[in-house]
C-alpha cells in the first residue's frame, strides 16, 4: 500500500512514475471522418499499444487508462455493445504480447456487470501477467471514482465494524488499503485527449496532487509525439505538494 501523497512526498522525476489517461475523442474522430462512431473505438486500441510501447521505453512504471465508466451505460446500445466486444477481442489477442514484454495487466472497476465470458477473460489474462513487474498497465472499467470511494468504505466497515460507533477512528490509513489503486502510487500526470478539461470521476481520491495536462488531440491521433510533449510540459511544473517553492527546491538539493 502507498500513502497518500497529502500525508507524504514522493520523489519527483522527469518522466512520471505513474500515468493516468483519459482516452477521449475516438467517436468524434470518427464523426470527423463520416465513420461510424464505432470505428473511433476500434481504431483506438492502436493508439493504447503506442503509448504503452512508449511508456515502457520511457521508464514509465504504472499507466492507467480509462476504457469505459460507469457512466458509459448510457450511451447507445449498439455502441457499447461494440465497446464490449473490443474489450473481448482485445484481451484475447494482446494477453500473451504483455507477457512477453514483462507487462502486468490489471482491470479495476465494478467487473460483475459485465457478462460471465468477461469477466473469466479478466481474471485469466490478470493471472497470467501476475508475475510481470517490468510496467504495470490498468484498465478502468465498468469504474467511477464516487464508487471506488463508496466500495472502499464499505469494505472498511466490514472488516472493522466498530468504527461505525468509533468515527474518530476512520483514517486515511486505513481506507486507502480498500481503494481499487492501492497497489499502486498515486498519478504524478494525468493526461485527457479530446479537448474536455474535466476528470469525469475518474481516481477522484487519487488524483487530488496530480499534474492535469489537457489536450485537443483525440485519442486515436495521440502518439509517441503526443506523449513527449505532455512530459515536457510536465517536467516544466514545480510540485510543491503544499510546500512553498524554496522548500521544494531545498528538498530536491537535499536529494541529489
Amino acid at each position: 500500500m502507498t500513502a497518500s501523497s497529502t500525508l507524504s512526498i514522493p520523489t519527483v522525476g522527469d518522466v512520471p512514475r505513474h500515468l493516468a489517461i483519459i482516452m477521449d475523442g475516438n467517436g468524434r474522430w470518427a464523426t470527423r471522418r463520416y465513420l461510424p462512431r464505432t470505428a473511433g473505438h476500434a481504431r483506438g486500441v492502436q493508439s493504447v499499444r503506442r503509448i504503452l510501447r512508449a511508456c515502457g521505453e520511457a521508464g514509465v512504471q504504472y499507466l492507467t487508462l480509462f476504457a469505459f465508466s460507469s457512466e458509459n451505460w448510457r450511451r447507445p446500445q449498439d455502441e457499447v455493445s461494440l465497446l464490449m466486444r473490443l474489450f473481448v477481442q482485445t484481451l484475447e489477442k494482446e494477453v500473451d504480447k504483455l507477457v512477453t514484454q514483462g507487462i502486468r495487466l490489471r482491470i479495476v472497476g465494478d467487473v460483475s456487470a459485465f457478462e460471465p465470458a468477461l469477466q473469466s477473460l479478466i481474471a485469466e489474462a490478470e493471472k497470467k501477467t501476475a508475475h510481470n513487474d517490468r510496467l504495470h498497465l490498468t484498465i478502468a472499467a465498468n469504474y467511477g471514482g464516487r464508487w471506488d470511494i463508496l466500495q472502499a468504505t464499505r469494505r472498511l466497515l466490514a472488516k472493522r465494524p466498530e468504527l461505525i460507533k468509533q468515527p474518530q477512528e476512520f483514517s486515511e490509513d486505513l481506507l486507502t488499503p480498500h481503494l481499487s489503486m492501492s497497489f499502486a502510487p498515486e498519478p504524478d500526470l494525468f493526461i485527457r485527449t479530446g479537448g474536455e478539461q474535466r476528470i469525469s470521476n475518474f481516481l477522484i481520491w487519487q488524483l487530488a496532487y496530480t499534474e492535469l495536462y489537457f489536450t485537443e488531440t483525440f485519442w486515436p491521433d495521440f502518439d509517441a509525439k503526443h506523449l513527449a510533449k505532455a512530459f515536457e510540459w510536465y517536467r516544466s511544473r514545480e510540485r510543491r505538494f503544499g510546500r512553498t517553492s524554496a522548500q521544494t527546491v531545498a528538498a530536491q538539493t537535499d536529494s541529489i
